[in-house]
């Protein structure tokens, strides 16, 4: 008998697969997204487009505005660094926290869903500039999980942050997803879209998803802007 999985879903690459992987591993996912102030909005146009038809059962929208807050390129009038050498420096696109919070309120609703099996897409091979995107964080939010909540305390069962992509390149997340019938024209990474939400092409994110089509040996089905502007 299937089980219900909660997934963190924004239409990215990563979330897009581990949608996906929650199917294959036997789980009914329920698809959970934020609008959380982002200036890629795009992607979230996109979860609501194709959350079911990438194999959610149900999909909600939560709201917060993290741009009260900023701190961020993706929540604050902040250029978005384009074409810069990737290290392990945490990059002015990490949103203060962003995961802590998108991973409470996922644990909120999978309590009252009497789910306690959690879906994220991070990852910590191609790039760990972001800190809670490494595994100690995932660890550390999961003991939190199974002390926080009266389901996990009572005995009901424990709660599984589950993290399939965590020691996978962007490479073979590409290729597993493929292999699972993922359509990753239905998929959004880049941070600075054009107006017409087309990807950039040079910001952290599309220089990872380019390479790791790249090396995957596929082609990327997204449009991005110098494609656009060649024709």
């Amino acid at each position: 008998m299937n089980k219900n999985a909660l997934v963190l879903y924004s239409s990215g690459l990563d979330s897009t697969t581990c949608l996906a992987l929650a199917r294959a591993d036997g789980f009914t996912p329920i698809a959970l997204s934020f609008a959380y102030g982002q200036r890629h909005s795009v992607e979230l146009e996109k979860a609501k487009k194709y959350a079911l038809l990438a194999g959610a059962q149900r999909h909600i929208v939560v709201n917060i505005d993290l741009k009260q807050m900023g701190g961020s390129a993706l929540t604050a009038d902040i250029a978005v660094p384009k074409d810069r050498p990737l290290d392990d420096e945490i990059p002015v696109t990490y949103v203060p926290a962003r995961n802590t919070i998108f991973l409470s309120y996922a644990l909120a609703w999978a309590e009252v869903l009497n789910i306690f099996d959690i879906y994220i897409g991070v990852n910590a091979v191609d790039y760990s500039g972001y800190p809670d995107c490494r595994p100690e964080f995932i660890v550390a939010f999961e003991a939190m999980a199974n002390l926080a909540t009266k389901a996990a305390v009572a005995g009901v069962e424990q709660y599984k942050i589950r993290t399939p992509l965590i020691d996978l390149t962007k490479a073979q997340i590409i290729q597993q997803g493929t292999k699972l019938g993922v359509d990753y024209s239905m998929t959004h990474s880049c941070y600075d879209p054009s107006p017409e939400g087309y990807a950039c092409g040079h910001c952290d994110s599309c220089v990872l998803r380019l390479k790791g089509f790249a090396e995957a040996g596929f082609q990327d089905p997204v449009h991005y802007v110098e494609q656009t502007h060649a024709k």
